[in-house]
């Protein structure tokens, strides 16, 4: 239930304060979450028989204070850490402090060294903390994360801003996370990724009434989600598929366009022409027969006008450069006014033009952080910091679909709630991955999808393909055009198998 739906921080205060009233007593969702927790660490490692809990002072350290209880009373070895300035603040994480030390659980103050364990458990700050994690506490940060023991982290890594992705200093590194009560925007994408580990949610009972006023701002498409690509008819045929136009490859600059062409072919466009300098057509041609190559080297207006006539979406930017032979074939094709998907050095044309170019009223950009931090007028590490509202800045702005790449992809555009995507993997930092997703896009857009969802297909495919070819060869080495194949396979949707059918 609502797995797909990622929240913020306050939709979360929201739910709670939601759950709380209608079962009337603050102590049962804290009792849950505990319980969760700890069924999740015994199926994980059932083995382990030293268990180290480190607890903050409010909710999240209740949490652990509960798992502690319920470990302790299960014959484990518990130790629980805190920090002198730690105590239980009050409340329902007071009373299950309490109830641990009743039951004759140990607590101990963090002097810089960790007792010997198997398993620790994060139980510090969760979501309260958006800054910095500094003093004492980082120093128990740092020696959890050194220890090199399995951690598991209860709603959130201790130091990780949930509702970003943002790590602003020293935090947990975890090996599993268990999120309460549901998804949080921040912990799909973003530095967030190299903390989380494995995420598991425990909805803790929840009921729908509970949602009131609780709206995600965002949503997770997962490789699942690939199945709401359509069919294509019995009858159909390459005008029904679209046109795209892949526009770019400056000299030394060829292979860029030649895997976009290659990647719209693949992702299902009809017939598929490439404008770029002559000395790529022999290559273009020796790669991909399938598409048409058409020398672009002088008179670019006169020669894109009527390839720009007869597309339905531009792929413009792969390999594009910003010389005068790029700028003139850029503003030849946003002249015109077709849909397009604008890439690379079309994006960096883009913002030099301080955003003054009049985009088509249907247009993707698909910037990764340096070129969304230049569209902005802003800093990488700004864009980095909160990534899901640098997006929706971005379509704003430009009054465009967004794709913004990179760990947890964000796909926004105005009036839709954005998506992140819950694919992709390390091995996809190389040169002309971008490509390929800015001709898949146009590919999609091409055979009747809408901007948003063209887009958010796209960039699901394309990441998930990356994950198959992954699992086929590791991360280290992996190739843009190694995910060709499976973007056939991926972006077909299972038919139903059925048998010979008699003459």
């Amino acid at each position: 239930m609502h797995d797909a739906a990622l929240h913020s921080i306050q939709a979360l205060r929201t739910l709670e304060a939601n759950a709380t009233r209608r079962l009337g007593d603050e102590g049962v969702l804290m009792r849950r979450a505990g319980q969760a927790a700890w069924q999740l660490l015994l199926a994980r490692w059932p083995r382990a028989m030293r268990i180290l809990v480190a607890c903050g002072p409010g909710n999240n350290g209740g949490d652990g204070y509960e798992l502690a209880r319920l470990a302790h009373g299960a014959g484990r070895r518990v130790m629980v850490v805190r920090l002198p300035a730690h105590a239980p603040a009050g409340g329902p994480g007071a009373a299950a402090a309490a109830r641990y030390m009743q039951d004759g659980g140990e607590v101990s103050m963090f002097d810089g060294t960790l007792p010997g364990t198997d398993v620790v458990v994060d139980a510090l700050f969760g979501i309260g903390l958006s800054r910095a994690v500094d003093g004492d506490a980082a120093d128990l940060v740092e020696a959890i994360n050194a220890a090199g023991l399995p951690v598991l982290a209860l709603d959130c890594p201790s130091g990780v801003d949930a509702g970003t992705g943002a790590v602003p200093g020293p935090a947990i590194v975890a090996t599993h996370t268990i999120e309460f009560l549901a998804r949080k925007a921040g912990l799909g994408t973003g530095a967030a990724l190299d903390h989380v580990g494995s995420v598991h949610l425990a909805d803790l009972g929840l009921e729908g009434a509970d949602f009131a006023d609780a709206v995600p701002v965002a949503e997770q498409w997962v490789a699942a989600d690939l199945s709401r690509l359509p069919t294509r008819r019995r009858d159909s045929h390459k005008g029904h598929n679209g046109r795209v136009l892949c526009v770019g490859g400056d000299l030394g600059h060829g292979g860029a366009i030649l895997l976009a062409a290659e990647a719209a072919l693949r992702g299902g466009a009809g017939l598929v022409d490439v404008a770029t300098r002559a000395d790529h057509l022999g290559p273009l041609l020796a790669r991909t027969p399938e598409a048409m190559g058409h020398s672009m080297d002088a008179g670019i207006p006169d020669k894109l006008a009527a390839l720009l006539a007869g597309s339905d979406v531009v792929a413009v930017g792969p390999g594009l450069g910003q010389s005068d032979w790029g700028r003139e074939a850029f503003a030849a094709v946003i002249a015109a006014g077709r849909p397009c998907v604008v890439d690379a050095d079309g994006l960096n044309l883009l913002a030099a033009e301080a955003g003054s170019a009049d985009l088509p009223a249907d247009c993707i950009l698909t910037p990764h952080p340096g070129e969304a931090a230049r569209l902005l007028a802003t800093t990488t590490a700004a864009v980095q910091a909160d990534r899901l509202a640098a997006a929706q800045r971005l379509a704003g702005r430009y009054r465009s679909v967004v794709v913004l790449k990179g760990a947890g992809t964000i796909v926004a555009a105005p009036g839709h709630t954005p998506r992140l995507v819950g694919a992709g993997n390390p091995g996809m930092a190389v040169g002309g991955m971008g490509d390929v997703l800015c001709g898949l896009v146009a590919a999609l857009r091409a055979q009747g999808l809408p901007s948003f969802e063209a887009a958010s297909l796209g960039a699901l495919l394309h990441s998930a393909a990356a994950d198959e070819a992954v699992r086929s060869g590791g991360e280290r080495g992996l190739l843009p055009s190694d995910l060709m194949p499976w973007l056939r396979r991926l972006g077909n949707p299972c038919p139903d198998v059925e048998g010979p059918r008699d003459a």
